[in-house]
């Protein structure tokens, strides 16, 4: 079942609550804090926004109920990423010029986050990325005020780690995104699965954001012709949903190990259940985790999600969802909405909101916490589930301090880049 089947009347049903929740801020007596929201509502990445755009929506009628940040209501301007960096700058400087947004969030490339994210920072606005997986975002392009509250490239290959390295010896094929998620993904995958050189174990690009059919359906062929025992998909969204059309519609799924290394539930639904059977991913947050973890916010947030969206909540959504809530947090232990203040209070902060302890890394910003492996269920399985959208089956799990980049790591590789080992 498609994720974007829906797509434009539950959107239609969300901007008309937006306006519902506009209409208390008189209740408050006080000018609103804007916050801006910057999402894929088009592009490869639309179902990724749509979770983003209900789940922050839920966060802010919350928020409001409870009686706002400081005293004042959040309203979210809004504005479509199309998962394009010029795009994702023009919406930025408007929010922060004319529209005075106090933060900015959202996105799911991690070229937008990037962007974004200096946009912001020469501003001293704080910007939280919401999905981007590039390890550059907090590395090498790290800054002072971006955050990053998803995991990255790094941690998902290490939580890979212990299922990539049964297939040691054995040949690998990548398909990777031509953008810089594309390619740290890849590097990481590469490193953990001993598969660098880059003869033996080959790799073929497809363009990003406006890959066409006929660009994966060229990708896999080469694939297939390759013969490899792994294919690496290193493909998001809807690019990764057409690529694993293509993998069924040429005749290589049941063939050899497909490995997809950051997955969503919305990329599974694209594909179907018969399409994702034993597919192997990572992934920082699925509707199962609350209960593993006996989150009380978690489950909460995933039954109330559910009920209004007949559907289950995807790591888009948690993600969104939490940076609303640890913004509001920030704001209310520095008592300011100013970009300098929410920096310190969120620099080594913890919190527990959707799933185990997580903490904002003071040296990089990212966020740290548990992150998981996981494979596709048999297709028999998801049909029976619940909204039959549990797909996945969780392989095993890895603490965040033995996920993410290590210090020394991370200073070398600002070093090498020629920047500063404290962010700026």
């Amino acid at each position: 079942m498609s994720a974007r089947g829906p797509m434009m009347k539950t959107a239609a049903i969300l901007f008309a609550a937006l306006a519902w929740a506009g209409s208390t801020w008189n209740s408050f007596g006080a000018e609103p804090v804007k916050i801006g929201f910057n999402y894929p509502r088009t592009g490869p990445y639309a179902a990724q926004g749509l979770d983003q755009l209900q789940a922050s929506q839920m966060a802010v009628e919350e928020i409001n109920a409870a009686g706002g940040i400081l005293g004042r209501p959040v309203e979210l301007v809004i504005a479509d990423s199309q998962s394009n960096a010029s795009v994702s700058i023009d919406n930025a400087t408007r929010m922060i010029e004319k529209d005075g947004v106090k933060m900015i969030f959202g996105g799911s490339a991690s070229t937008v986050a990037i962007a974004v994210g200096k946009v912001a920072s020469d501003r001293r606005i704080p910007f939280f990325g919401t999905l981007t997986y590039s390890t550059e975002t907090t590395g090498v392009d790290g800054r002072k005020y971006v955050f990053r509250e998803c995991y990255d490239s790094y941690a998902g290959a290490r939580a890979l780690g212990e299922y990539l390295r049964k297939f040691n010896g054995r040949k690998f094929h990548y398909v990777t995104a031509r953008y810089t998620w594309g390619y740290t993904t890849e590097k990481s995958i590469r490193k953990i699965s001993k598969t660098e050189n880059v003869l033996e174990h080959r790799r073929v690009y497809t363009p990003f954001p406006k890959a066409s059919k006929k660009d994966f359906a060229d990708a896999i062929a080469a694939a297939k012709a390759a013969n490899p025992d792994v294919l690496v998909l290193v493909l998001f969204g809807e690019d990764m949903v057409q690529a694993l059309k293509e993998v069924r519609k040429q005749g290589m799924n049941g063939k050899l190990q497909i490995i997809v290394p950051n997955l969503t539930l919305g990329m599974a639904e694209g594909v179907g259940p018969e399409g994702m059977e034993g597919i192997v991913g990572a992934i920082p947050w699925t509707a199962q985790v609350p209960w593993l973890t006996d989150s009380a916010v978690g489950k909460k947030f995933v039954e109330k999600f559910s009920q209004r969206h007949q559907r289950l909540p995807d790591t888009s959504g948690a993600s969104a969802y939490t940076i609303l809530y640890e913004y509001k947090a920030a704001a209310e232990r520095a008592r300011s909405f100013e970009g300098p203040a929410i920096v310190a209070a969120l620099e080594g902060h913890e919190y527990t909101l959707l799933k185990d302890k997580q903490y904002w890394r003071k040296w990089d910003h990212q966020s740290i916490q548990t992150v998981y492996a996981v494979r596709g269920r048999k297709a028999a399985d998801v049909k029976k589930s619940r909204f039959k959208q549990e797909y996945f089956e969780i392989l095993g799990s890895l603490k965040g301090e033995d996920a993410f980049i290590p210090r020394e790591e991370w200073n070398a590789i600002r070093k090498a880049a020629g920047k500063s080992t404290e962010l700026e």
